[in-house]
């Protein structure tokens, strides 16, 4: 099976912008301050998982420890 192009996935970003943007009634703006809210609630997300993993790995080391 073939590797999809730079251009495949430009194509598919396009195509989800231009839903994102149709689905805030053509107003960019909206888009954009919707993307960014999301990337926000995905950088807490990201954020609070790291978390959990350092403490995850941590917990575990010190068990291998004693």
């Amino acid at each position: 099976m073939p590797h999809p192009t730079t251009n495949d996935y430009l194509d598919e970003y396009d195509r989800e912008l231009d839903e994102i943007v149709a689905a805030c009634d053509g107003d960019v703006r909206s888009a954009l301050r919707a993307l960014l809210l999301v990337n926000e609630q995905l950088e807490r997300i990201l954020n609070c998982l790291n978390a959990e993993l350092i403490e995850h790995v941590s917990r575990h080391r010190r068990k291998t420890l004693h």
